[in-house]
């Protein structure tokens, strides 16, 4: 019995560390998330245009229910256009505006929390290629205008944001606070579009489609012209090569690359 007890006590250790491990902890991830993705196929979010939510509440209640059923809803990869239509044709503009940006920022935030506990130390070493460690030392870098402008110019999933700032070295406090700025035009822009969809002529509805279109075509120009910009970006000092990337002159080791491939 007495020796049982330190080999119980190795192999529960033994345990810990296995469970505790970067990629336990990312297969974690990957089914919470693959699991509340099949809840949502499951529940069909959209009922929520046509039916109301959420049944018997009304008031502030109803407006804070909403919000967190916003946010758990964007966790789980629901469009957030969808849910901000759906805020603005359910409260109106003004609470509509509330229960939007607040269902945006709690989401966000899960999402930050999960990717940042359960997938950060696992995939930090993946990050590897020129565009992969330039998005990543953007964004741990100058974290909020970073995440500012993702926000005010859509393109990136929403999802793939919140986990692609978890990874990086990005503080919490500017992931939440350029998340809340930047995502309300958007967020208003669609919610005036859910609460005015009964008048589509009128001045509202047709300003806040404006709204929801000029950010995305210059979201889309800003993005290509930093694609390129960020491809021919020059390496900097002690920065690793990316995979397959040759070695410049000047670089120990490039007369030999030049020789191997002049002899090819």
């Amino acid at each position: 019995m007495f020796h049982a007890t330190p080999r119980l006590g190795a192999a529960a250790a033994v345990c810990a560390r296995v469970l505790l491990s970067p990629w336990a902890r990312l297969s974690l991830l990957l089914l919470l998330l693959a699991a509340a993705g099949v809840s949502v196929l499951l529940l069909e979010p959209q009922r929520l245009l046509a039916h109301g939510w959420p049944p018997h509440v009304d008031g502030a209640a109803a407006v804070v229910v909403f919000a967190v059923a916003y946010g758990l809803c964007t966790v789980a990869f629901v469009p957030r256009p969808l849910l901000n239509l759906a805020a603005g044709a359910l409260f109106g503009s003004q609470l509509g505006v509330a229960a939007a940006l607040g269902g945006t920022v709690l989401g966000a935030g899960i999402a930050f929390g999960l990717g940042r506990v359960l997938g950060q130390d696992a995939l930090r070493p993946l990050l590897r290629g020129r565009l992969l460690r330039a998005a990543d030392g953007q964004l741990s870098r100058h974290g909020f205008r970073s995440m500012l402008a993702v926000r005010l110019f859509p393109g990136v999933p929403f999802w793939a944001s919140n986990y692609c700032a978890a990874v990086s070295r990005m503080r919490w406090s500017a992931f939440l606070l350029a998340t809340a700025l930047g995502s309300l035009p958007n967020t208003a822009a669609y919610v005036v579009a859910g609460a005015r969809a009964s008048a589509p002529a009128s001045p509202a509805f047709l300003v806040a489609l404006a709204c929801i279109a000029v950010p995305a075509l210059l979201g889309t120009a800003i993005a290509w012209h930093r694609r390129h910009r960020l491809r021919h970006r020059p390496r900097r000092p002690g920065e690793p090569r990316a995979q397959g990337e040759p070695r410049r002159q000047g670089e120990p080791g490039a007369q030999g690359e030049m020789a191997a491939v002049a002899v090819r």
